[in-house]
């Protein structure tokens, strides 16, 4: 009877030491995180200082987040190799923006013709997609996650109507990535600016037209007091996703706790911003429409279709570049034929038919 008291007092205080014990310590990080948007900048830059401040916030504070907007440390376009130096320890932006240093960078946010939201999603997690772009970016030192998505995007703003092709030809228009590299085989010219960059370019005349991104976000761009056209579908960014990019070393120096904090802020504000972007674009395209005289236009089909012949051309050129790029190529546009098959008889049909049945 005593041995059992005994014992029993020590399984007893056993348990009670191993409750008391304190979690163990992962250490202070810092993680300095560089973004190519404004501050307090609508639809972009207010999510990606969501990300820094949650990264921080799961963490309880171990991992020490100090966000500077774009221009605050570094250009805008300067944030990757700010990042690939490790001057900074990661940056949120949108990887076409580097398809100079690698076209295989663009099919992970967009690619004319491409994804869908949900589609990209679907890619980049069970598709093969992160890996194509784990193995892209540690050419360079970098580690990235996909960290938001704008959706299907607006076709742009112009100042004039666009009937056919031959009155895209002579336009200057903002417009990065693949998108840009189609505009200019129809004649367009091309422009790549920051997002703080565009409107006094456009209400100067030193452009003549640019996408952004839908009407949540343009609406606090003020482009309607220079441009009243507003083009959709955009055919440029179908699916626009958006990247906490990270400085390989210092990412492999983090915990495996750490690693899944940071992994896990990211995939929530991946479905935080597509979330927030779908509840304020219907409210925001009426406001634009009824308050600022906004015209509303579709791209005919003649002028849809040369989108497609050019793309077609940019990609197979892009696909040319090295054998990792025909590989991420291959695996975006084998995920546009398998997952887009899905979506035309769930999601599309759907909405087709329901749509139908409600305007009857």
């Amino acid at each position: 009877m005593e041995r059992r008291k005994f014992l029993t007092g020590a399984a007893i205080a056993g348990a009670a030491t191993s409750l008391a014990a304190p979690s163990v310590a992962q250490g202070k990080v810092e993680m300095a995180i560089v973004s190519t948007w404004p501050r307090d900048f609508p639809g972009l830059g207010l999510p990606a200082q969501r990300l820094a401040a949650r990264i921080q916030e799961l963490s309880d504070g171990e991992i020490e987040v100090t966000y500077f907007a774009a221009g605050e440390k570094v250009g805008a376009f300067d944030s990757f190799d700010e990042v690939a130096s490790g001057n900074s320890q990661a940056y949120i932006g949108a990887e076409y923006y580097w398809k100079g240093k690698h076209p295989g960078f663009a099919p992970f946010t967009a690619i004319p013709f491409g994804l869908t939201a949900s589609e990209m999603d679907a890619w980049t997690k069970y598709a093969g997609g992160q890996e194509l772009w784990d193995e892209l970016s540690a050419e360079f030192g970098v580690k990235a996650f996909a960290a938001g998505n704008t959706g299907v995007q607006m076709g742009g703003w112009f100042n004039k109507e666009i009937n056919s092709a031959d009155d895209l030809k002579g336009l200057k228009m903002r417009i990065p990535g693949l998108g840009g590299d189609v505009m200019s085989k129809l004649g367009v010219s091309p422009v790549s600016l920051p997002g703080g960059q565009i409107y006094e370019n456009l209400v100067s005349g030193a452009i003549d037209a640019t996408e952004w991104v839908g009407p949540y976000n343009d609406y606090f761009m003020k482009f309607y007091e220079a441009a009243k056209y507003y083009y959709f579908p955009g055919m440029h960014e179908p699916g626009a996703q958006l990247a906490l990019g990270m400085n390989a070393a210092w990412w492999g120096s983090l915990s495996k706790t750490h690693q899944a904090i940071i992994e896990a802020a990211a995939n929530e504000e991946n479905a935080r911003t597509m979330a927030e972007t779908n509840a304020n674009n219907g409210a925001f395209l009426n406001k634009l429409i009824n308050d600022h005289g906004v015209q509303l236009r579709e791209f005919n089909d003649d002028v849809y279709d040369s989108f497609g012949e050019a793309a077609s051309e940019v990609i197979e050129e892009a696909r040319d570049h090295s054998e990792l790029s025909a590989r991420i190529f291959d695996s975006h546009l084998k995920a546009r034929s398998e997952i887009g098959a899905w979506t035309a008889l769930s999601d599309t049909a759907y909405v087709n038919k329901r749509n139908n049945v409600l305007n009857r």
